[in-house]
């Protein structure tokens, strides 16, 4: 897949916001400070147009990015991040649930957990609530070329015995850094394109 063009992201807090188009749409979920901007970033091959930031919880919106005039990644805030305040985080769950809920054309999610760490439980959770509404998930252990190479075999089965992926989800090693794992993530939107 070869990224053409990506539109400015159109910013929605609620369901009249959202794009009507129609088109596919690819959910980008991950704690605070897990490397959702650099993913989006990769995935879109653009510098800086997913904001970076060293200050967590940045995203406040359900952000669509328009790609190849053909499918929308969208990008929601972080989860996890103890500084937002309780009505915030309120406020992101409630913003998150009713897209999930209410969008048929979300195809897939990409689920981003840290490599360097064992899953938290917030990750659990996220990913267990993705499958209450039968979504198919990739798991992205991102960060992955700041694990030492002798410690990944183990690393692997950390992330895998902690998410314990149902059937037909798959977890992807990426690296916004090496790019390793971006051709798969191409190769499962791709896929939906085919259908």
């Amino acid at each position: 897949m070869e990224v053409i063009n990506v539109e400015e992201p159109i910013i929605a807090v609620r369901i009249s916001q959202y794009p009507e188009d129609k088109k596919n749409e690819f959910l980008i979920l991950g704690r605070s400070n897990v490397g959702k901007s650099s993913f989006i970033n990769t995935v879109i091959n653009r510098k800086n147009m997913a904001r970076t930031s060293s200050k967590p919880g940045k995203t406040q919106t359900l952000n669509f990015y328009y790609v190849n005039n053909e499918f929308y990644i969208v990008d929601v805030p972080g989860y996890g991040y103890a500084n937002v305040n309780k009505k915030q985080l309120e406020k992101f769950g409630l913003m998150i649930e009713e897209y999930l809920k209410n969008r048929q054309c979300l195809k897939h999610v990409f689920l981003l957990v840290d490599y360097r760490h064992k899953p938290t439980e917030d990750d659990v959770l996220m990913y267990n609530f993705l499958k209450y509404y039968n979504l198919p998930v990739t798991i992205v252990a991102t960060k992955y070329d700041k694990v030492n190479r002798s410690l990944r075999i183990k690393q692997d089965e950390v992330v895998k015995k902690t998410l314990n992926p149902a059937l037909g989800d798959e977890i992807i090693n990426f690296s916004s850094v090496t790019k390793i794992g971006k051709d798969r993530v191409y190769e499962i939107i791709e896929s939906y394109f085919q259908k």
